[in-house]
């Protein structure tokens, strides 16, 4: 479970997913959130799959990878499909007792599971895609109008780039602490749910242990190197949009515009 997350690493291979801009890959990923939200029928949904699809293909990163990811929110999936199948009134299909499955249920816990989903490959897709300094630059470059407002927005990029370096780091690590514990004896799998909360506290003393140490090795690196913020600074590698980045921008608007339109006219 621990080595299925995958939001946060990155999957190095040439694609013409991984040559474009930050800044449209994050834009991309903004708009294809906000259409799986817009979207409200099956028409909107297929719309998703047909360009979630031609983007997992064009990124050239393994579809079993990928979905790997899914099972890091089996839990959550369950409940979220779960409250909505048993809880959404409509006309009754089946009864359990005192559940019952209505027709509207079924359908908004089938599109809550989608969504989620998709929600899980898109973000995953971004970040195997595309490296944690390119995310930073990205983000600076793209909120770079907040400065005005005197908004720290190289540091709060540089903390979502720290953030996600560490993910990777932070789960490799885990393993090896449980599979430390295991061969001491410990028993993470049996037991009811407060026996398994209770039997992870091996596991969480020493990471937070780890993860502090190494947030200090880095606070020291950076103060050593006289890290003082991003007032003044330069890019080595200067972010610029290429022909590529506008037909990306293209088939983003024709994918929205055509959400919007089957929903609204189909």
């Amino acid at each position: 479970m621990i080595r299925d997350i995958t939001i946060g690493q990155y999957y190095p291979v040439e694609s013409p997913v991984h040559r474009l801009d930050p800044r449209t890959k994050l834009f991309g990923t903004l708009v294809y959130i906000i259409s799986l939200f817009f979207a409200d029928n099956i028409g909107c949904y297929a719309a998703a799959t047909l360009f979630l699809g031609a983007v997992v293909h064009l990124s050239r990163v393994p579809l079993r990878f990928i979905v790997r990811g899914l099972k890091a929110i089996v839990f959550l999936l369950l409940l979220s499909v779960s409250f909505n199948l048993f809880l959404t009134d409509g006309r009754t299909l089946v009864r359990l007792g005192f559940l019952k499955i209505t027709d509207n249920g079924l359908r908004l816990a089938f599109f809550m599971g989608l969504r989620l989903m998709y929600l899980v490959i898109g973000s995953s897709i971004m970040t195997l895609t595309t490296t944690p300094n390119q995310l930073t630059d990205g983000l600076e470059k793209s909120l770079g109008f907040l400065n005005r407002l005197r908004v720290p927005v190289h540091e709060i990029s540089m903390m979502m780039s720290i953030a996600l370096r560490f993910i990777p780091i932070l789960v490799e690590e885990t393993d090896k602490i449980m599979k430390a514990q295991m061969a001491r004896g410990a028993d993470f799998e049996s037991g009811n749910l407060i026996q398994r909360a209770k039997n992870m506290i091996p596991i969480l003393v020493p990471l937070f242990v780890s993860a502090f140490r190494r947030a200090t090795d880095l606070a020291m690196a950076m103060e050593a190197r006289c890290y003082r913020g991003g007032s003044g600074r330069t890019k080595m590698k200067p972010l610029h949009y290429e022909k590529r980045d506008h037909m990306a921008y293209a088939v983003l608007a024709a994918y929205l515009i055509a959400v919007i339109a089957i929903r609204f006219f189909f």
